[in-house]
């Protein structure tokens, strides 16, 4: 095979995403060391993480130069992944609104140590 028929590949539009990564890696970084509150940071962090999901799946993954079709089971996962992320939120995370859980025994009160039962009349073979 000579070097004319070879398939040429760019390789400045893939070191230009992988900076982006870096870039935005060292941001959530960055981010992650500020004094946000909790909520804040979890939405800027979920945020670059998109952003840098997407660009892997655009350039890495080549979805950027696939026909329209390959996107709406690409769209349909991702609805998905929400539903079944908005399911067990919506089923088990009521305690993320107030709901407080306890020690299912630690919250119940220290009851003394048992008394045996006192036998009752022809049980316990004693005298009468």
């Amino acid at each position: 095979m000579n070097s004319d028929s070879a398939h040429a590949v760019d390789v400045r539009p893939y070191l230009l995403v992988f900076g982006a990564l870096l870039v935005l890696t060292v941001i959530t970084v960055f981010v992650a060391s500020l004094n946000l509150s909790e909520g804040t940071t979890v939405l800027v962090a979920v945020s670059i993480a998109t952003i840098k999901a997407s660009l892997v799946a655009l350039f890495f993954m080549h979805l950027k130069s696939e026909k329209r079709t390959v996107f709406w089971p690409l769209g349909l996962t991702a609805f998905l992944c929400a539903a079944l992320f908005a399911f067990v939120l919506w089923t088990e995370g009521d305690h993320l609104f107030g709901t407080k859980f306890n020690d299912a025994f630690g919250s119940a009160p220290k009851a003394a140590a048992p008394v045996p039962p006192k036998p009752h009349g022809g049980e316990g073979g004693g005298e009468h």
